[in-house]
């Protein structure tokens, strides 16, 4: 059975312990979606020199946030790693890959899985976003990994569409009014099948996408989607002013 290719929005660290309207929508996802045979995970929150992957049997779990509170770095989610699908993936990426276990399993794979897939047995290989590439070159990579879904792997990104820490207004429950509009943009080209223009940012980019790390994991989500596929958006919306929770299926 062919998996889909899954883009989640994950916002903050503490969806892992809360329950909203965007941890429901995890928690459904993992009711409706076929059974991975292991996860290829595309994290915000791991940026290196050079694309890595991890190949660990017991990867660890990365905290890789700070001030918040003691029952958020009590969470455990124990997952395996899979040296299968590590392997899988270089030797589909090549050269250009480099097997790195120094990191781990971040916020940005574990606060989400952890609702999707709670009981911590399906298991999961991170690849990093590379510094060195550009939206196109993590596009053809995301193209060289979409085999992988024909062999009962689930490609997962975890990001947000718009991403701005710097301007984030705690009392606003929705999104300022350009991260709405920008979010929206983004959903009719994605509609369209116009990746093309998600390559280069336009009118409204250099606020929601001040820095790119957590656009680049819907890049890659897209460049292993295929022709025949269909596109489902959940979790529609933007938290805090400046945040998307946005989420994509293809399938």
């Amino acid at each position: 059975m062919r998996m889909p290719v899954v883009f989640v929005g994950h916002g903050s660290p503490m969806n892992a312990i809360e329950d909203n309207n965007y941890t429901k929508g995890w928690k459904e996802l993992g009711e409706r979606i076929p059974r991975p045979k292991a996860i290829v995970s595309i994290s915000a929150h791991w940026q290196t020199r050079g694309t890595r992957v991890n190949d660990s049997k017991n990867p660890k779990q990365i905290y890789d946030f700070y001030g918040f509170p003691s029952e958020l770095y009590e969470v455990v989610y124990d997952v395996k790693g899979s040296e299968e699908l590590a392997k899988r993936v270089v030797n589909i990426l090549g050269e250009s890959v480099i097997v790195d276990n120094s990191w781990g399993i971040d916020h940005g794979s574990w606060s989400v899985l952890s609702r999707i897939f709670p009981k911590a047995d399906i298991p999961v290989v991170q690849v990093s976003l590379n510094y060195d590439m550009t939206p196109s070159d993590h596009f053809e990579l995301g193209k060289r990994l979409s085999g992988l879904r024909n062999e009962g792997y689930l490609v997962f990104g975890s990001g947000n569409i718009v991403h701005n820490l710097g301007i984030i207004d705690w009392n606003q429950s929705g999104g300022f009014s350009w991260a709405e509009e920008f979010d929206t943009m983004i959903n009719k080209h994605i509609l369209a099948g116009d990746y093309d223009s998600l390559m280069e940012l336009g009118h409204g980019g250099s606020l929601a996408v001040p820095t790119r790390e957590h656009y680049l994991p819907l890049i890659v989500c897209l460049g292993a989607t295929l022709d025949n596929d269909k596109v489902e958006i959940f979790n529609e919306g933007c938290v805090l002013g400046s945040i998307s929770m946005t989420s994509y299926i293809f399938k």
